[in-house]
């Protein structure tokens, strides 16, 4: 299926690209191969910047693993895991990865978050016996990744507050109301195609999760936006900071050499970023001439134009560009929300419904190629189809939460 996608993309922005040609622009393709260049360049500087954080946080990893607290860690939520990821054996290292990789996605720490993941990405693969497709546990694990709850999106408010947006945080609800029905829509997908059986222990931790996620949104928001900002700064930094010296204490307790096994771990994240490259070049590069071509606009518009003809209300469609970047490219969907925020105001229904759809959901597309792309998997099965889903249940989630928070 990616391999579909992948060159449909390039027909479609060819095919733009022509219909832009014939209508007189003839600067079109220089402009579509001049982003496809910029984009490979891009690729390549994504992957040599996660390249020190990569080695870094494989390093800590490594030290917590021969500390013996992935396998804590693993053993403390097994009664879930076990039912969620019933081909991996209790106690693997991959059930710890899994853990800490959506702690750090809970926490908005995308550069612990990635290294983390792809660390469980591996760690999975090495139980799946066809090296070359997807499994069961690596689909739900990525589309889990793809989707995972943000409480924490302190750069959505950081862009907000420089487009000069009167209550930087107002959209905090929102987008935690978003991005938890897009996990939730993405989990429940996956676990229907897989028939993950929904017992009472999981269901008990659905609802104590549903029960923090709210407990800790209505904190957040009796905050004033200073003190909001400077908290969960402080509390995202501060666990960071603690889980690197728990992990070196419990090598001092375990003699553990926390150093070898730093080197250890470094080594796997500096091979990770490179083997990644590639696939980020791929990916990045159609979707660049997507939107060179003006394929995307052009789509924008229709669906405007359709919604009215229909008498329902349009304003959701100011959001729609968000949208459709969000699952291919992050950066691409960050510019979008910027510059809808530039041309209708920070404030305004479309500035607001843009932050939130950018808070919604991971951009799948990217997701998908890195981690399934550091593995060598070739055939994804239903990643691909279970991740829209997901971004398709975070941007419904959006618009009703910004009609009903901002009016249309």
């Amino acid at each position: 299926m990616l391999n579909a996608l992948w060159i449909g993309f390039f027909l479609t922005a060819f095919g733009a690209a022509v219909m832009q040609f014939l209508g007189g622009d003839q600067a079109i393709f220089a402009t579509v191969m001049k982003a496809s260049f910029d984009a490979a360049k891009i690729a390549f500087e994504v992957a040599l910047g996660l390249t020190g954080v990569m080695c870094l946080w494989l390093g800590v990893m490594k030290i917590g693993e021969r500390a013996g607290f992935l396998a804590l860690l693993g053993r403390w939520l097994a009664p879930l895991f076990t039912r969620l990821f019933p081909d991996v054996p209790r106690g693997h290292p991959a059930l710890g990865s899994v853990t800490m990789n959506m702690a750090a996605n809970i926490l908005g720490l995308d550069n612990a978050a990635t290294p983390i993941g792809l660390k469980a990405m591996r760690e999975l693969h090495e139980l799946n016996p066809d090296k070359e497709t997807a499994s069961d546990a690596q689909i739900l694990f990525l589309v889990l990744n793809a989707s995972s709850v943000t409480l924490l999106p302190v750069t959505i408010f950081t862009y907000r507050a420089q487009m000069g947006a009167a209550d930087p945080t107002d959209v905090f609800i929102p987008i935690l109301m978003a991005t938890y029905c897009s996990t939730l829509v993405g989990f429940f997908f996956v676990a229907t195609l897989q028939r993950i059986r929904l017992d009472a222990v999981v269901l008990a931790w659905m609802g104590g999760l549903t029960a923090v996620v709210g407990g800790l949104a209505w904190y957040f928001a009796q905050l004033p936006t200073a003190v909001m900002t400077a908290q969960s700064s402080l509390l995202s930094n501060f666990l960071l900071l603690a889980l690197i010296v728990i992990f070196l204490i419990g090598a001092l307790v375990k003699k553990v050499n926390a150093y070898e096994a730093f080197i250890e771990g470094a080594k796997e994240g500096f091979n990770t970023a490179v083997t990644i490259i590639p696939y980020l070049v791929a990916m990045l590069v159609a979707i660049a001439m997507l939107r060179a071509s003006g394929a995307l606009p052009a789509f924008v518009e229709a669906v405007r134009a359709g919604v009215v003809m229909l008498g329902f209300d349009a304003a959701w469609v100011e959001g729609l560009p968000t949208m459709l970047m969000k699952p291919l490219s992050g950066s691409g969907a960050r510019a979008m929300m910027v510059e809808t925020m530039q041309a209708s105001g920070a404030d305004s229904f479309a500035g607001r419904l843009s932050s939130i759809v950018q808070g919604s959901t991971e951009t799948t597309f990217y997701v998908l190629a890195v981690y399934f792309g550091a593995v060598g998997i070739k055939r994804v099965r239903h990643a691909v189809a279970a991740g829209l889903m997901a971004d398709l249940g975070g941007f419904v989630a959006a618009v009703f939460a910004a009609y009903l928070f901002f009016g249309g």
